[in-house]
């Protein structure tokens, strides 16, 4: 009896050296990558960078070599008049006198905020509020000699002078949900990313912005229910697929007589301005115009004084151009790079000044992902690429002669962020079985100074638990698409038995899920509790060339469901796979797409989740639609046939449809809309929301009330 008895607590201590994946470790976070190695920010010089103190009072300057405190260049404790013990962020200007220190910053939207904002005079000691009403502001921006700031405060746009303690008004007329001067509106800064629309000069002569009268733009009314006995209304503006833009104007501001100058951009009224920013010559305002369609892209040179315009570079797409390139355009004296697609990869261009093109920087049958810049001095172009396989990223060099090298080592994503003179770059990489590794290297010789962070806690916290190994492998369909998917199997796996499925996707445009990188997510946990989890990326996802990214123009959703739906069957096939038993799940554009593949699937799924879905494209804003659909007017067709509203009918399998009621994103309008057609199609659905949470339905103990149910869910129906 004692035997048996030492027998069962050595198998149960056993069993208990590797714990399974619970629920809370992978929602609370437990197992959350380090994923910085802590501040760095280039100082001009490119040799040194800037970073705060972990307590945030103090901004410390480093030396990249090194890696050592060389200076301290503010302190709380040292600072004349600082009222303040501690600061959120910091902005230091390019002669380093002046440094401005954000405090009690609350968010507007997804990229927006105001702050608090105060100037630290580093020859004085001194810190003083930046803004004379006291009010929070937005964007503060340093004019390239650092003697003067620009902001916006109530929509308004103001210079400070420090040299003279002066604040002047550039703008009067701004008014909420009006006019917005400098800043973005709702949709700029959703599908452009940009909320700063303010340029300064190189000679500080002139300071450039965009204008916004959205006053005929439709408005949304969010109902916020808090705590109290009635709720409350939030009311934005938010121009649907079709709706009203905002019609946007370009100025420019004369620092010495103050006079405003419009100027007059060739565009249609319709048209976009989604960045601005001046090239090397004071009389060159770069100006990038996006026409309604998204399908011709101008990049202006305009004269601040004179108000001429002139045409440097015209890119057209037969579907659109993609405006995240737009963003990424690097100007020099000896001209410009630019990305485009238009030999059916992403590659680099280089341009003269004028707009002439000197060379095809990149070729070949696979994209870049990312353009970091150009070292002038040597003429070396870096940037970010799928070359090795669309599942990874490499961080590459190539100079002026063509010659090409990869800076990074090891296979699976890199991303890599240079000094201000190339001099050095910091590296971040992970694979599907190491946490982020943050290495500084000298670009010259490869040499790796030090590391940054290698995870080291999270790896010995991960040598504790059983876990499944994510494979890669490509999911080939009835029809012959060849689609790129991982697959996590239960730890005890046995190719004997048959397994239920839950497949994971977001599947929206140019994006990728299935990538070789670092992540403990859900479907550790559902792994744990025996289901095999898959994720495929479908027709119209990111790094397999243009042909592949695009074909799904003009019916967004249509071929993507189509793709789930057809691997699910094809899933459906191998042996240890249950075929009656496979469910989908999204969020966001991948909730849409459980939607329709639920609709389309001719039952290939028992059961779906879907959390805060668009379910008709209409309801969608106007920018990120258009550009994959053009206007409903324009596209009736393709509207109808990729909206789940309109297919409600033909849903087939159990849905749990989830969302958070104050997502100014994708509306709670849009599942109360579709739970409505449910309804009157018959079909029955589970809904759960979430009162006053946005599109990513978090705070307090709510992600873990939302996987809770989720869990449950897939537990209950397959």
């Amino acid at each position: 009896m004692r035997k048996l008895f030492l027998l069962l607590v050595v198998a149960w201590y056993g069993a208990g050296l590797y714990a399974q994946v619970s629920l809370a470790d992978v929602v609370t976070g437990k197992f959350r990558q380090a994923s910085s190695g802590g501040e760095m920010r280039s100082l001009p010089d490119g040799e040194h960078y800037t970073a705060a103190n972990r307590e945030r009072t103090m901004i410390v300057k480093y030396s990249y070599r090194t890696g050592t405190a060389v200076d301290t260049l503010f302190d709380v404790k040292n600072a004349r008049e600082c009222t303040f013990d501690r600061f959120q962020d910091y902005i230091i200007s390019s002669t380093g006198h002046h440094i401005l220190l954000l405090r009690e910053s609350e968010s507007i939207y997804r990229h927006s905020f105001l702050s608090e904002v105060y100037d630290y005079d580093s020859r004085r000691r001194m810190v003083k509020r930046i803004n004379e009403s006291g009010k929070k502001i937005m964007l503060p921006t340093f004019s390239p000699d650092g003697r003067m700031c620009a902001f916006v405060e109530d929509n308004n746009i103001r210079i400070r002078k420090f040299d003279y303690d002066t604040e002047t008004e550039v703008t009067k007329d701004g008014e909420r949900n009006k006019i917005i001067n400098g800043a973005t509106d709702w949709v700029y800064e959703e599908e452009f990313a940009v909320t700063n629309l303010m340029a300064w000069s190189p000679d500080n002569e002139f300071l450039a912005y965009v204008r916004f009268d959205e006053s005929e733009v439709p408005e949304y009314v969010m109902t916020e229910y808090g705590n109290s006995y009635y709720p409350s209304e939030t009311r934005f503006k938010y121009p649907k697929a079709g709706e009203r833009n905002s019609r946007v104007t370009l100025h420019s501001y004369n620092v010495e007589t103050k006079d405003t100058k419009a100027l007059n951009a060739p565009i249609g009224e319709d048209s976009y301005i989604p960045y601005i920013r001046f090239a090397a010559e004071p009389s060159q305002l770069a100006v990038m115009t996006l026409n309604r369609q998204q399908n011709v892209f101008n990049l202006y040179h305009a004269n601040p004084k004179s108000g001429v315009f002139k045409l440097i570079l015209k890119d057209e797409n037969k579907a659109y151009v993609d405006s995240d390139w737009m963003k990424a355009i690097q100007f020099s004296a000896s001209g410009f790079l630019y990305v485009s697609e238009k030999d059916g990869y992403a590659h680099i261009y280089q341009y003269s000044p004028t707009g002439t093109l000197q060379r095809q920087v990149t070729s070949g049958n696979w994209d870049v992902t990312r353009l970091i810049g150009k070292n002038e001095t040597t003429g070396t172009v870096y940037y970010e690429s799928a070359e090795e396989s669309p599942l990874r990223r490499s961080v590459y060099s190539i100079d002026a002669k063509g010659k090409k090298l990869r800076l990074s080592a090891l296979a699976g994503t890199n991303s890599a962020t240079f000094s201000a003179n190339f001099a050095y770059y910091t590296n971040r990489f992970s694979n599907s079985s190491t946490p982020t590794l943050i290495t500084v290297h000298e670009t010259k010789t490869g040499k790796t100074l030090r590391t940054l962070q290698d995870n080291a806690a999270l790896k010995e916290k991960l040598s504790g638990y059983t876990l499944p190994k994510k494979e890669f492998t490509v999911v080939t369909t009835a029809t012959g698409e060849e689609l790129n998917a991982w697959i996590v199997k239960p730890v005890d796996f046995d190719e004997n038995k048959q397994y239920p499925v839950v497949m994971f996707q977001y599947s929206g445009p140019n994006s990728q899920s299935v990538l070789d990188r670092f992540e403990m997510d859900w479907e550790q946990y559902l792994a744990s509790n025996g289901y095999i989890c898959v994720c495929v990326d479908g027709r119209g996802t990111g790094a397999r060339g243009e042909a592949f990214r695009k074909c799904t123009y003009m019916r967004m959703g249509y071929l993507e469901s189509r793709d789930q739906a057809a691997a699910a069957v094809a899933l459906g096939k191998l042996p240890y796979i249950d075929a009656k038993r496979i469910a989908i799940w999204g969020w966001s554009f991948g909730g849409y797409n459980t939607l329709m593949s639920m609709t389309v699937g001719n039952g290939a799924f028992k059961a779906g989740i879907a959390v805060a879905p668009p379910t008709d494209w209409r309801y969608y804003d106007s920018v990120y639609t258009e550009r994959f659909m053009r206007t409903p007017n324009e596209n009736k067709k393709g509207y109808d046939e990729t909206s789940p509203i309109k297919l409600a009918k033909d849903l087939q399998g159990k849905l749990l449809l989830v969302h958070g009621t104050a997502d100014d994103n994708v509306h709670f309008k849009q599942s109360m809309d579709y739970a409505e057609a449910l309804v009157q199609a018959g079909k029955q659905f589970e809904m759960q929301f979430y009162r006053d949470r946005n599109h990513g339905i978090s705070g307090g103990n709510t992600r873990m009330h939302l996987y809770t149910r989720m869990s449950e869910f897939l537990f209950d129906n397959l």
